[in-house]
């Protein structure tokens, strides 16, 4: 009979740091060299969610988009929590009263938190027009010690309206939807805001540039 010992690994050197996984890049799609979603990405980053608020048509989900393409090339693990996807798939019971409003930014804020407490960058673009709601978001995530950060992309109703990127201002000048955020239903904008993005004055990859610079400086990228 043979025995195998094995041995304990070394202990750790006084002031040395944790060594985190290195994941083969086994993923990589060929041509491009492109990761596919999910593979191969660090963790060795703290996770964040990176709340983007502002009106219909302001930029937020572009700006988010644009900013996760550029962090999942540097290999980081990142969701975007679309609000049009929330609502179809976890806020399909409810409409757009005030309430209604809460509970949708209260559950997104729950499912973010979870996943920037497990070491994922969670980008949410939703509108979430009232400061308390947005107030109980950022208390979730203090509770946790999770980093939240709150963007207002401040792009006037002027811009929007003509952007109209879904077509709803058109719809309520027309007079077929009210209640619409901005215009004939209240917008509560962040007084102190992590950061501010006028999206009207600089492309969109300028906007997430800056975005991106914050989180570099808060060492979150």
């Amino acid at each position: 009979m043979t025995l195998v010992t094995t041995l304990p690994a070394a202990p750790p050197q006084p002031g040395a740091l944790p060594q985190t996984e290195s994941r083969p890049q086994t993923g990589v799609l060929p041509q491009t060299g492109a990761l596919p979603h999910g593979a191969g990405l660090c963790t060795c980053w703290p996770g964040a969610t990176v709340w983007l608020t502002g009106l219909p048509s302001a930029g937020k989900t572009t700006i988010a988009e644009e900013l996760a393409g550029r962090l999942r090339r540097e290999h980081r693990r990142v969701e975007v929590l679309d609000g049009d996807q929330i609502r179809k798939f976890l806020s399909a019971d409810l409409g757009f009263s005030r309430d209604d409003r809460n509970t949708n930014v209260q559950r997104i804020g729950m499912v973010a938190e979870v996943l920037a407490r497990n070491g994922v960058l969670v980008l949410v673009p939703v509108i979430a027009p009232f400061t308390d709601s947005r107030e109980a978001v950022r208390a979730r995530h203090r509770a946790t010690a999770t980093p939240y950060l709150e963007v207002h992309v401040a792009t006037p109703v002027e811009v929007c309206s003509v952007r109209d990127v879904k077509g709803l201002y058109a719809r309520q000048a027309a007079g077929e939807i009210s209640g619409l955020t901005g215009v004939d239903d209240p917008y509560e904008a962040p007084r102190a805001p992590d950061l501010r993005i006028e999206s009207h004055t600089q492309t969109v990859r300028e906007s997430a540039s800056a975005l991106h610079a914050l989180l570099t400086e808060r060492g979150l990228a």
